[in-house]
């Protein structure tokens, strides 16, 4: 068979998404989880507090919740709280080796383009640099670092009915260059 990079295919039993290859040998036997579950928030541990108080609320955009010796919790939309950060086992701390296990990323999700072009004007505008930027057919996402080297994925869904699909109906995901000028030109 012949596969071609950038897609993914989740009816059959192969996943190509960039790069690799990987086979899937069997479903899981046990049943899918129920589709109302999602990822409430994401809690990272980091060098230096104010710092990253500074990343995510002055920056992205976050509303500070709650701030506590060692630890802060950062929302939007009035949530309890969407990031946590502490210092409790990290101060003066330094990222993980490259090649080591843990998190690749977390993904934070934009209701609109015109949301996620914002995100990218605010990262512009403090002189952010992106590690990449990509179309993906059902979604538009810009990769970053925060200061202390935390893998971030800005991005949003284009709507389902958009998705595109192969001929049997399954997702079929694509890596594609995305282009940040007509992001930008989302805003007024």
């Amino acid at each position: 068979m012949d596969y071609e990079r950038g897609q993914y295919t989740s009816a059959s039993n192969i996943v190509i998404m960039g790069s690799f290859i990987i086979a899937r040998i069997k479903p899981s036997p046990m049943p899918s989880i129920d589709p109302g579950v999602d990822i409430g928030h994401v809690h990272l541990r980091v060098a230096d507090l104010d710092r990253a108080i500074g990343f995510y609320r002055d920056v992205l955009g976050f509303d500070l919740q709650t701030r506590m010796p060692g630890a802060a919790f950062l929302s939007a939309g009035g949530y309890h709280h969407h990031i946590g950060l502490n210092t409790w086992e990290s101060r003066g701390g330094s990222p993980p080796p490259r090649g080591s296990t843990g998190l690749y990323h977390f993904a934070i999700r934009y209701p609109t383009r015109r949301a996620l072009a914002d995100a990218l004007l605010r990262l512009r505008r403090a002189r952010i640099s992106l590690d990449g930027a990509s179309d993906h057919g059902v979604s538009e996402a810009l990769y970053l670092h925060d200061p202390d080297g935390n893998g971030i994925e800005l991005y949003w869904d284009r709507p389902r009915d958009e998705w595109p699909r192969g001929a049997d109906s399954a997702i079929q995901m694509v890596t594609a260059p995305l282009d940040l000028d007509g992001l930008i030109a989302e805003l007024p």
